[in-house]
């Protein structure tokens, strides 16, 4: 759900000459906007699928249609901006507007189909802006028409859980790419009578990110007007249409989230920068896909190769696992070529080392330089994912920085418990809530109560609420 900050007062927000302003200024867009529909925006040209990642499929939903205070005005001009955005990049785009909980559900059902079919190397793309919400640690997105205030049994009953229905339901794309984009509140309209939680956090399936617009426990502020985006989609349709086309998907929704930050922290009302979004990145991708098509697209603009001194900065940064000779080699690289075509992604590199050392000082993370190596015992095929995932590591990336805990739990018995502990502890430094729980169990386990309540605290704070099963009575 979205919080409205722009009109200031109710009976300006429900009043019939906003209503007639709003169809006045979509026109005939803005009568379909009250109204569920689908349609299919394609690229000029037919993807090549031999090409890798070239066949790229998206399903959009925006839901702005819900009772009154709860409508939102800006959510018909997010899915048109971002279809045409997405669409320059290649994509077969469907849109969809104000679908109710069956055609919700259809539609989406229709999109899983769609990507099974897809080449293996195809990348995805399923966007929702709209009101979304936690019950019993499941994320809902609502149906179109919901009061986001409703009774639990009518929310469950008149949504979609993403866990189950989407990520589940989408086949794994190690070889490519699927990206799930919710544009939502985290935040739960009902929590006047005691239920506050926020969408759950999540651990992106194999081949996958998961991006939301704002934190847990966080608002994601809707401008209240129709001729304005969200902040958010807001900052990925500029980005998607400013980017060069070798900037991968995964570090444009870095950049994403550093625009979104910095645009609300620094915005000219008070209230917008007291509720700064903080987006939230879920990234599994075991492949670099570029926002490119091809590797030359039609009248695209050719950017100026680098030198061979910078290819080797370039290069270095890239193979770097320990966040500080990542930040220092990241301060040289922006010095040296401060308008080179790699510098937007080495300043996202460089806020991730930051970051990553920031969490390595603290005190409650046991983790060394002599921990950022792979455990002896590694097999073969399993290198190349791994030392990707140390490498993202070193960037901030708390998934890999988890998947990097279960790996040496799996495979070095003897120094793999120490290292187990304390890469899960770096992981919830970094803002993973899910690894924080896994430690918690850690210590219930090894009978340490009270830094198994220390550890679920900082889960839940992070805004990870565990299953009702697993959240048993503390020892």
């Amino acid at each position: 759900m979205f919080r409205n900050l722009l009109i200031t007062t109710t009976e300006t927000q429900h009043s019939p000459g906003r209503r007639s302003a709003l169809q006045a200024f979509l026109g005939l867009a803005g009568v379909l906007s009250t109204a569920s529909f689908v349609f299919r925006l394609r690229p000029a040209q037919a993807a090549n699928e031999a090409v890798p990642y070239t066949h790229r499929l998206a399903l959009l939903i925006g839901n702005g249609d819900y009772p009154v205070p709860h409508d939102l005005p800006p959510i018909h001009k997010n899915v048109m901006d971002l279809g045409e955005a997405l669409v320059s990049r290649g994509f077969d785009v469907t849109q969809a507007m104000n679908l109710d909980e069956n055609s919700l559900q259809s539609t989406v059902n229709e999109f899983v189909k769609r990507v099974a079919q897809a080449p293996a190397n195809a990348v995805t793309l399923f966007y929702y802006a709209g009101h979304g919400l936690q019950l019993d640690s499941n994320n809902l997105l609502l149906g179109s028409g919901t009061n986001p205030t409703s009774p639990r049994r009518d929310l469950l009953a008149r949504s979609l859980v993403l866990q189950q229905k989407l990520l589940a339901a989408l086949p794994p794309r190690p070889e490519a790419l699927n990206i799930t984009v919710i544009d939502a509140c985290r935040t739960d309209l009902r929590n006047s009578i005691g239920d506050g939680e926020g969408l759950n956090q999540v651990e992106a399936p194999v081949g996958s990110m998961v991006c939301f617009s704002t934190g847990a426990g966080k608002p994601a502020v809707s401008p209240a007007s129709a001729d304005q985006n969200t902040f958010y989609t807001g900052a990925l349709v500029k980005l998607l249409r400013e980017s060069a086309g070798h900037v991968t998907f995964n570090d444009l929704f870095r950049m994403v989230k550093q625009d979104v930050e910095s645009t609300m922290l620094n915005h000219p009302l008070s209230a917008i920068r007291r509720l700064a979004q903080n987006p939230f990145i879920a990234d599994n991708a075991r492949v670099q896909v570029p926002l490119a098509v091809a590797s030359v697209e039609p009248g695209a603009v050719v950017q100026p190769r680098m030198s061979p001194q910078e290819e080797t900065a370039w290069q270095s940064i890239q193979s770097t696992q320990w966040p500080v000779d990542l930040l220092r080699l990241c301060q040289a690289f922006l010095e040296s070529y401060p308008n080179s075509i790699q510098a937007r992604s080495v300043n996202v590199y460089q806020a991730g080392a930051q970051q990553a050392l920031q969490v390595l000082r603290s005190k409650e993370v046991k983790l060394f330089k002599t921990s950022f190596v792979l455990p002896e015992r590694l097999p073969s095929e399993m290198k190349a994912d791994s030392s990707a995932d140390l490498i993202r590591a070193a960037r901030g990336d708390k998934d890999a920085a988890a998947r990097i805990a279960r790996l040496h739990r799996e495979l070095d018995a003897v120094q793999g418990e120490l290292r187990y502990v304390g890469w899960l502890q770096y992981a919830g430094g970094l803002g993973n809530g899910i690894a924080s729980y896994e430690l918690a169990l850690y210590y219930r386990e090894a009978a340490q109560p009270l830094l198994a309540a220390q550890a679920e605290a900082k889960a839940r704070q992070l805004g990870y609420s565990p299953p009702r099963a697993l959240g048993h009575a503390r020892k």
